[in-house]
């Protein structure tokens, strides 16, 4: 049964992020966790992030993780999905338009001055985690968004890892100077479609609790409130 879903980036770090499961005990997901932590120390990994029921809290701050935050989890269906703006249009980084690091740095732009409070790794290393966590295929998942000729944002829509249907954002953002103009909410809404064409049925997306912004666009594009985690790491 699987309690966890895991991405392994080498000796540098682990993402763990709990699997909600009703018939799953305390006691099962705490024993799961101990093995994950032993195996973890063991091989050495630079840091371990965790996303986790706010629940088992003490038992994790006893265990030195230290908390980061809390997040919010929003799910919606992906059969019924309204027509998309054509003002706005997007292309893959695999089309070959831009370079890499033309990307990295729109990536770079679009997560500045972000209200998620999570430690920021440097873009480089952003990068190079996307072959890693996305396959050698990560640029057809690599999408960048235009309106009126100009970058107006990124997403990252891919399926997550361990499942055949559920959709992800790596990650979504909205270049500054267009903060605020709905056009996040329109990108957003592309990118459900993009993950549709990706064969998946459901999305889920994730956000800071304090992240205002972000949640009225998950409201506004039908997503319900599905699960609230606490953001907890450990390093080594």
């Amino acid at each position: 049964m699987n309690k966890f879903n895991i991405i392994k980036n080498k000796q540098e770090y682990w993402l763990v992020d709990q699997v909600r499961k009703g018939d799953v005990s305390t006691e099962l997901y705490i024993h799961g966790l101990a093995d994950i932590l032993e195996e973890w120390s063991r091989l050495e990994i630079g840091y371990l992030s965790l996303l986790m029921d706010e629940q088992f809290e003490s038992w994790l701050l006893e265990k030195k993780f230290h908390k980061i935050s809390s997040i919010v989890e929003y799910t919606r269906k992906l059969n019924d999905l309204p027509l998309t703006n054509d003002q706005i249009v997007c292309y893959s980084l695999a089309e070959g338009l831009i370079e890499d690091h033309e990307y990295a740095k729109l990536y770079e732009l679009c997560r500045s001055g972000s209200a998620n409070k999570n430690t920021k790794q440097p873009i480089a290393q952003v990068m190079s985690s996307l072959e890693n966590e996305l396959g050698s295929e990560w640029r057809k998942h690599c999408y960048y968004f235009l309106k009126d000729g100009a970058f107006a944002g990124i997403s990252i829509p891919h399926i997550e890892m361990g499942t055949k249907n559920e959709g992800r954002l790596f990650y979504f953002g909205v270049v500054p100077d267009l903060r605020g103009q709905r056009i996040g909410a329109q990108i957003h809404q592309v990118s459900m479609q993009l993950l549709k064409n990706f064969q998946a049925t459901y999305y889920v997306g994730s956000t800071d609790v304090n992240n205002a912004n972000m949640i009225k666009i998950f409201e506004k594009n039908g997503c319900q409130l599905r699960d609230k985690k606490g953001i907890y790491k450990i390093v080594r």
